[in-house]
């Protein structure tokens, strides 16, 4: 049995508690191999690597995700939990919620979809997919070493297609009420913290913005919002004796496409500190308080913020907070961070192995992609403190740094690489005990294949 680094063991020892001992041995294995196999993360590729490859007993490993008993929810908290002790001990918990789709084939793979590929599409050109969707919610926190703001996955769940549902005897769930379940969960682990969820034009749903606000400790949504929305007054009070039902809204406003072209509109310039990951952007603002209305559909009081550039690089676009005690350029600064959901789903795409797997059990579907997502931030707690250390000293090692290449600062793989490195340079992470036959390697050249070996995709 190989003895894992103390590093991992102290990180892996919030997850003790929710696995027994027998299969916590073999989980942790999965755990530093995943971290630790290049390209794919299937079972035996991390067999392989932890050096069980002629391990005849390998079919245990196998049934950790595919027949163990164990919970990802009581996982999903306890890693939330790590993260916010580390990374956000205070202010809001500014988290986003965006969904994925995992391109798998097969006959065995029940749960698989036809889906929009976000990636590969554009306004003008529509691209399908076959696969399992995912929706994740991760919290957007500043990583200081990483000089920019992180979405680290912490709690993921497979949203199945319309016909896998018809044909197990479900009801169908649709992305808002999977967001919806997801976020009271959030709430009911964090209740004495504000929760502010970031979310695309997809979330912008009068039936879900509503559910968030009917809460007792409501979440604030930030969303993108349509130009031609339906926006009116509040309704009036009440007068002494008036009959029939109470109004539900006030006189009709202009349309926010109208408001954008009206020559009375007041527009406040401000700068974007991190404008979708590309610097500093100076911006105008208009904002004010609206209630959104459709019949036969709850009205929700919401902030609108309307954004356009001056310099006319983009076209004019709209926010909607459900919190009107917020102001534009916070809302403004909180939505900007969404577009980190798409490059941590890419760095997990690219550097974690997700869409390689091999599993075709239900359990082990639902199970192996929340893991991999979560290994993303498993791995920037481990690097946590080196990275915090070496970025103390100004050490400039942990960068990979090329003549053709320079970079300010640390980006995931670094973090991935450290991570590899240190493990590697254990003493206790051998395959025996004994002396054995050794071959002298110049330092230069073993430092070569270390770093080779932990850059490896």
């Amino acid at each position: 049995m190989l003895t894992l680094p103390v590093m991992m063991v102290a990180a892996f020892a919030a997850f003790v508690p929710f696995f027994s001992p027998r299969v916590w041995q073999h989980a942790q294995v999965l755990l530093a191999g995943a971290i630790l196999a290049p390209a794919q993360r299937t079972v035996t590729a991390t067999l392989r690597v932890m050096g069980l490859a002629r391990s005849a007993r390998f079919h245990r490993y196998h049934r950790v995700l595919s027949r163990a008993r164990w919970s990802g929810l009581a996982l999903s908290r306890a890693l939330l939990q790590r993260l916010v002790i580390t990374l956000a001990p205070d202010g809001p918990l500014l988290v986003g919620i965006d969904e994925t789709v995992e391109r798998r084939r097969g006959g065995k793979i029940a749960a698989k979809g036809i889906y929009r590929d976000a990636v590969r599409s554009s306004h003008g050109h529509f691209v399908k997919a076959s696969g399992l969707r995912w929706i994740c919610v991760m919290l957007l926190v500043a990583v200081p070493w990483a000089e920019r703001v992180w979405a680290l996955p912490f709690l993921t769940a497979l949203a199945p297609s319309e016909r896998y549902d018809a044909e197990h005897g479900q009801r169908h769930k649709t992305l808002l009420d999977w967001a919806r379940q997801m976020l009271l969960t959030v709430r009911r682990w964090w209740p004495d913290r504000e929760v502010v969820a970031v979310a695309d034009s997809s979330y912008a749903a009068l039936e879900f913005l509503g559910a968030c606000r009917s809460w007792r400790r409501p979440v604030t949504v930030v969303t993108r919002l349509r130009l031609d929305a339906a926006l009116y007054e509040p309704a009036p009070p009440r007068r002494p004796r008036q009959t029939g039902r109470p109004r539900l809204k006030g006189a009709r406003l202009p349309t926010l496409a109208t408001l954008a072209t009206d020559p009375a509109t007041a527009w406040t310039m401000t700068t974007v500190a991190h404008w979708y990951g590309s610097g500093e952007r100076r911006v105008e603002l208009a904002s004010a308080t609206a209630l959104w209305y459709h019949s036969g559909l709850p009205p929700v009081p919401l902030r609108w913020v309307l954004i356009r550039d001056p310099q006319g690089h983009f076209a004019t676009q709209a926010l909607l907070c459900t919190d009107l005690t917020v102001g534009p350029a916070q809302i403004l600064a909180w939505f900007v961070r969404r577009w980190q959901l798409e490059v941590t789903f890419e760095e997990a795409r690219r550097h974690l192995g997700l869409e390689t797997q091999r599993q075709w059990s239900d359990l082990a579907i639902r199970r192996t992609t929340p893991v991999l997502l979560g290994l993303f931030s498993m791995v920037t707690l481990l690097a946590q403190p080196s990275m915090t250390a070496a970025a103390t000293r100004r050490l400039p090692r942990v960068i990979r740094q090329a003549a053709w290449y320079c970079k300010a600062a640390p980006t995931f793989s670094d973090a991935l690489a450290l991570v590899r490195r240190d493990v590697w340079r254990q003493q206790t992470f051998q395959l025996s005990a004994s002396a054995g036959d050794r071959v002298k390697v110049p330092r230069a050249m073993l430092e070569h294949l270390t770093e080779t070996l932990c850059y490896v995709a």
